[in-house]
Parts: structure tokens; C-alpha cells; sequence
């Protein structure tokens, strides 16, 4: 076979042109799925203060209304914690509480919530005790809770690990014919991360039932998001994999919900993976041994105080004639109760076992842990015995 028989599967030959070709791929080349459905469109998703609100479950706006409130108070007491000692560090989640909560509703009970290590409100949001919840943040030994047992994956420190595990999760819950799915927090940092690509690699390949949320607050630490990617949104990065991408505004609390929800939904039914960006912003700075003060103005956090989650839902409930005065202290006391209970509980110094630091940790002990613990006991015994 000559030269040109040898490239006639993938060149084609101009009429009249021996010897010019032009490159042509071969067919495997075409979409394996159309991509304009899958871009995001070109605005977040509002639903407060539009036409759609009207369709809003009163119930529910309601029951947002009181969990922003709790988790601004929750974020608040935390924060304290961490200036009385009590804390090692807290990273908060104050002006995000929208995408926290609606994150924590949008799930069915049996459902998997992955959290990064900044949502422990949306842990709380799902049922999880505050002071649990921030066992990890204390020093404590490992997560604080029993993750099967409140299907919370245990807080990620690491940026983006989550991610993979959701899918792995939802992936075998397929196999078995459960019928759950995995929702992954992850901030606009953690997109760029490896994890972040395989995960949502793994997800449309497998369409795994999971949903991917990408809290957009604005920085990964200090660096701005311009600074880490060029592509028009977070969310058009859905594309690139072959799911859905959503654009929705993340203090807007039904608004999220309402994608949450939709997407949720299209995963149980066998739709694969969505991938949601929040526009949010932290007001408070990445944690508490961060000084924001040194890469944004103070002029750019008012304007976001201006479009506070809390403001909008309150704003919205009133015209309706939903909420009032009595609602509204009812829900701040609410919110002091659990705050004064988390204060009480959390000045309590935990009672605690160094030997729990090889517990838990293999299922048979290995040579190695073995020795460690032998050398950790004869050390406490020798302290024990010189006090």
C-alpha cells in the first residue's frame, strides 16, 4: 500500500490536487451529545423578587426564612467560639447561608450530602448537632459523627476529595438498585483541583446520580476567581463532560432550592449529574486566622450586604403577608436558643482519650500502629505516675 492509500482513512484529497490534502477527522470526532442543552443560561437564576415566587410553597419560604436566620446565628456563635479558645478555627459561611440550607432541603433522607470543610451549617441545616458538627474544627478525634448514620460524608479538609467519593457513592448505590443520590459541595476553588475534573469525569461517564454545587464566593483565599479561570462561568464548565451546567444567583434561597431540587430529581430518575455554580460571597473573611482586609474593599463587601440572603427572603415574605414582626423575633429566638445551647456545650472541656488516636484507623492493627501505641501508653503511664 503506497503512502496515499496509507492516509485515505483520514485525509481527503482535493479534486484535481495529486498530492494536496487537506486533514478531515474521522467520524469519531462528532458530538456524543448535543451541547446546547447543556449550557448554562447566560444569567444566574432569580426567582425572589420575579414573577415565578408566586409559584413558591409559602411552607417552605417560611421554612427557609428560619433556617438563613439560625444559620446566620450559627456562623456568628461559631465565629465567637474560635476568639474564646474554644475553636481551633472556623471557616464561615456568613452571606452563603442560602446555598447551605437549600442544599440541606433539597435532599431526601436517605440522599448522601458530601460537604466541603466550610459547610458544616448545611451538615447542620440536615439534622446534624451543631457541637458534632464541629468536633473536626475543635481538635477532637475524627469526624464527631457517624457519617452513615446521618448520610453526611465526613467534612473534607482537603479541597475537592469529596468529590470523587460522592461519585464513587452514587455510582455503587446505582449498581445496587438504591435509590439515592449524592449531592457534593465544593468552593470555587476546589474547581482547580484535579479531583474536581475527575469527578465530574467519572459522573458523566457513568452517569452517576450526583449533583455537583459550586459555591462561588468570589475567592479561593485571597485569590480572586479571574485569577484562576478564563471560561465564561464555572458552570459552563459543565459542558466539557457532558452534563448540564446551571447558573443560579446563590443568595437567593429559593432560587437554589429550586435548581437543587430539579436536579436532584433528574438524577434519581436516571438523567446523570448536573453541575450547579452559586454566585454567592463570604462576607466574613476565609477563616477566622484570615485578614481579607489585604485583597478586597471594603466598598465590595457592602455592595454584597446589600444583596444578603437574609434581606431578600425577609423582603419577599413581607409584601406576601407572610411574615411579621412576631415572625420575625419568633425566629430570632429560635435562633438564640440553639446558639445558647451550642455556647453552653461547647465551653464543656471534652474529655479525652489519646489512645483514641489509633482507634478506628484499620480494622486489624498494624505492626507499626502497634508500636506507636505501646510507646504512646508508656509515655502517659510514666506522666501518670511523676503527677
Amino acid at each position: 500500500m503506497d503512502s496515499l492509500q496509507q492516509r485515505s482513512s483520514t485525509v481527503q484529497e482535493p479534486p484535481g490536487a495529486v498530492g494536496a490534502y487537506r486533514p478531515t477527522p474521522p467520524p469519531a470526532w462528532r458530538p456524543r451529545t448535543d451541547p446546547a442543552p447543556l449550557l448554562p443560561d447566560a444569567e444566574p437564576l432569580r426567582v425572589l423578587g420575579t414573577d415565578a415566587v408566586a409559584d413558591a410553597d409559602p411552607e417552605l419560604l417560611l421554612r427557609l426564612y428560619r433556617e438563613l436566620v439560625r444559620g446566620r446565628r450559627y456562623n456568628a456563635q461559631a465565629t465567637a467560639l474560635t476568639k474564646q479558645g474554644r475553636l481551633a478555627v472556623y471557616p464561615s459561611t456568613t452571606g452563603q447561608e442560602a446555598c447551605e440550607v437549600a442544599a440541606a432541603l433539597a435532599l431526601e433522607e436517605r440522599d448522601w450530602l458530601f460537604p466541603s470543610y466550610r459547610d458544616t451549617l448545611a451538615a447542620v441545616a440536615r439534622g446534624l448537632d451543631p457541637v458534632q458538627a464541629l468536633t473536626l474544627l475543635r481538635g477532637d478525634w475524627h469526624t464527631g459523627y457517624d457519617p452513615h448514620e446521618h448520610r453526611i460524608a465526613p467534612l473534607s479538609t482537603p479541597l475537592a476529595t469529596q468529590l470523587p467519593h460522592a461519585v464513587g457513592l452514587a455510582h455503587a448505590a446505582r449498581l445496587k438498585g438504591d435509590d439515592v443520590v449524592a449531592l457534593a459541595m465544593v468552593g470555587d476553588g476546589g474547581t482547580s483541583e484535579g479531583d474536581f475534573h475527575e469527578a465530574l469525569n467519572f459522573a458523566a461517564v457513568w452517569q452517576a446520580p450526583v449533583v455537583f454545587l459550586v459555591q462561588n464566593n468570589g475567592f479561593a483565599i485571597s485569590v480572586p476567581l479571574a485569577k484562576q479561570t478564563a471560561a465564561p462561568s464555572l458552570a459552563h464548565k459543565a459542558v466539557g463532560y457532558g452534563m448540564p451546567g446551571r447558573l443560579v444567583d446563590g443568595n437567593d434561597a429559593v432560587a437554589v432550592h429550586t435548581v437543587l431540587t430539579e436536579a436532584v430529581t433528574r438524577a434519581r430518575r436516571g438523567g446523570g449529574p448536573t453541575l450547579i455554580e452559586a454566585v454567592t460571597y463570604r462576607i466574613d473573611a476565609h477563616t477566622n486566622a484570615d485578614d481579607a482586609t489585604r485583597y478586597r474593599g471594603d466598598s465590595e463587601v457592602e455592595t454584597w450586604r446589600a444583596h444578603d440572603p437574609i434581606l431578600l427572603m425577609e423582603r419577599e415574605l413581607t409584601e406576601r403577608g407572610l411574615l411579621d414582626e412576631d415572625g420575625r423575633r419568633a425566629a430570632a429566638e429560635e435562633a438564640e436558643t440553639m446558639a445558647a445551647r451550642l455556647r453552653e456545650r461547647m465551653n464543656a472541656d471534652p474529655v479525652l482519650d489519646p489512645m483514641d488516636l489509633f482507634a478506628h484507623v484499620y480494622a486489624e492493627k498494624t505492626a507499626q500502629l502497634r508500636e506507636q501505641a505501646a510507646q504512646l501508653r508508656a509515655e502517659l503511664d510514666a506522666e501518670s505516675e511523676a503527677g
